[in-house]
């Protein structure tokens, strides 16, 4: 009798090896290659696969395919909403992925009561029994009625009962937990991962049901198991918080259907997660008097601007090699910023700690922060506060120019909507027209934005 033969998949990135090795010679990572018997299910891997569009394979023109809009449905959250890109689609596949505890079942839970009511919801729990899940709906005070569950954690399983209940919207907690029986290896590991998820987006796809995925994330705060995963799926949301504090953020990082890095927010109180509809209130600490090293910026999150606080904090060094410490930002533009504050403002931090912080735990990925970073530290350094009132925005460069940032119009409403008076702004962001009661100063250069202040 032949032997089976075994293949090694990387933990990490999903690669394929025929043999053991310490390190996955496609990721680099160590220990990281786990055994997974060669099998095949019947009729061939790929046997009844249509693909995603669900055709056998002509070719058309490009010009020639129709192209209809898309119907979306209102989940009846508006934040989710706001992140899917305006609603659910039919087929759809999204990925929520978060750390332990964060609410992603708390979310879904809401999202699933909140479609029962119009759809035909199925609630597929593989970490909890379903009085569990009962108990959590009652504490959360919401009905659900037309809601389905079941506690499942085979494929083959839920698929029957989807062609039993022929739901419009299918909920999955979570796909490390299920199993498929094409593959002998243990629920988690990156082989049954992928092959259970990719039935369930088979099924998706076919049928047209709406396929919400829960993730867990590992330590690095990566969703755990093979990359390929966020490539099989329409959507990735990243459910995303402070353990300390109250508000939720979820953030799309991918979306078939809608803009990438939309940003919703929640508040996480007794009753479940609640909407955030003007999230700069809660980003902004409103001192009673103004502080050295704080400024306020807006940022921009998708199509939201967002009023967010930038803190500095800068402090004699007793260490050779000064700490540069930052939190919500990325930590070599600062290094690269206090370089440019040293060479065209004249001001060297080299025997300076620096501590940089944006308040609520929000994390600022744009070039639009450079200018507010580079007045904070400056303004801790000097222990001056900066006047109340003032906002600012704008990229520096390493010849010290301030360059423009996008919708620089939206992000002058935004503040004058929530009653600051003056703003710091490249010049080529300058409106003609600006907002009543806003008083605009445009500069050019680090030198001239030193000197407004």
């Amino acid at each position: 009798m032949a032997k089976a033969k075994s293949r090694y998949l990387c933990n990490e990135c999903g690669a394929e090896s025929p043999k053991w090795a310490g390190r996955c010679p496609d990721c680099g990572a160590w220990n990281s290659l786990v055994e997974a018997p060669q099998t095949s299910a019947p009729g061939g891997r790929f046997a009844g696969y249509a693909g995603a569009g669900g055709g056998r394979g002509e070719v058309a023109d490009l010009t020639e395919v129709g192209v209809a809009e898309t119907p979306r449905s209102p989940s009846g959250i508006g934040e989710l909403d706001r992140v899917l890109g305006g609603g659910l689609v039919a087929g759809s596949v999204i990925l929520l992925g978060g750390d332990p505890g964060i609410g992603k079942s708390t979310l879904l839970l809401q999202t699933a009561a909140a479609l029962g009511g119009s759809r035909r919801v199925l609630y597929v729990t593989g970490e909890e029994s379903p009085q569990q899940v009962a108990l959590r709906a009652r504490r959360l005070g919401v009905g659900g009625e037309g809601v389905r569950l079941l506690a499942e954690t085979r494929v083959e399983s839920i698929l029957e009962a989807c062609v039993r209940e022929r739901p419009q919207v299918l909920v999955v907690d979570s796909i490390q937990t299920v199993f498929t029986e094409a593959v002998s290896s243990a629920p988690g590991s990156v082989s049954q991962v992928r092959e259970s998820a990719a039935q369930l987006v088979r099924h998706a796809k076919a049928s047209g049901t709406a396929l919400f995925l829960v993730g867990h994330v590992t330590k690095e705060g990566q969703l755990a198991g093979p990359r390929v995963l966020e490539h099989m799926v329409d959507t990735v949301l990243y459910f995303e918080g402070d353990p300390g504090s109250r508000f939720r953020v979820v953030r799309a990082v991918k979306n078939r259907f809608g803009a990438a890095n939309e940003l919703g927010v929640f508040a996480m109180t007794d009753r479940g997660l609640r909407p955030v509809s003007n999230p700069s209130a809660i980003f902004l600490s409103r001192h009673e008097a103004p502080v050295p090293g704080s400024v306020v910026m807006v940022t921009r999150e998708g199509t939201r601007p967002l009023l967010v606080e930038v803190q500095a904090l800068v402090d004699a060094s007793p260490l050779g090699n000064p700490r540069r410490v930052v939190v919500g930002l990325e930590q070599n533009r600062l290094a690269m910023l206090l370089a440019v504050l040293a060479r065209h403002g004249g001001v060297p931090m080299h025997d300076q700690d620096v501590f940089v912080n944006v308040v609520g735990g929000v994390r600022v990925g744009e070039t639009g922060a450079d200018l507010a970073v580079i007045l904070a530290v400056l303004s801790s350094f000097r222990d001056r506060p900066l006047e109340r009132g003032l906002v600012v925005f704008g990229e520096v460069g390493l010849a010290g120019e301030i360059r423009p940032v996008p919708s620089g119009e939206e992000r002058l409403r935004e503040a004058a909507k929530h009653g600051f008076t003056r703003v710091i702004l490249p010049r080529a962001n300058a409106p003609k027209r600006p907002p009543k009661g806003l008083e605009v100063v445009a500069v050019s250069r680090l030198q001239e934005a030193l000197a407004a202040l």
